[in-house]
């Protein structure tokens, strides 16, 4: 393999380890975010708190959702260049826009398993609890 190959894709793998450190990040946040709300709710007795966490949970999913199909993006490059598939790319072009569709596309990811699990189950879950407050 030649050496600018190999530099080619070293630098695609750092944007995949880069995309996938933000995603991580993200569902830190959005742990420590609503965690803080449902304290604020605990002190407070205001079950409009409850509410206003989906909000920054929703925002959350939604930028999750495009730090993971850029990955995706990235994933699909490096595997190209790896087995020569791209072979019309210049020298240490990045390309992800070349990746659209299927499991490329935005909303795929955004439905995936892994994603909507989190954030869909949560938001239902906090809806759940806000309506039996409300409705004592």
């Amino acid at each position: 393999m030649k050496e600018e190959k190999i530099k080619h894709l070293e630098f695609i793998q750092n944007i995949i380890t880069r995309m996938n450190t933000n995603s991580f990040q993200i569902k830190g946040m959005t742990v420590t975010i609503v965690s803080a709300l449902l304290a604020v709710y605990a002190s407070e007795k205001e079950p409009t708190f409850i509410l206003i966490s989906i909000f920054p949970l929703m925002l959350f999913w939604f930028l999750d959702a495009y730090y993971l199909t850029q990955e995706r993006k990235f994933r699909g490059l490096y595997n190209d260049l790896l087995k020569g598939n791209k072979s019309e790319l210049k020298t240490f072009e990045m390309r992800p826009d070349l990746y659209k569709k299927g499991k490329y596309s935005f909303w795929s990811v955004l439905f995936s398993k892994t994603i909507w699990t989190l954030y869909l189950i949560t938001t239902v879950i906090l809806i759940i609890i806000y309506f039996c407050l409300t409705n004592k």
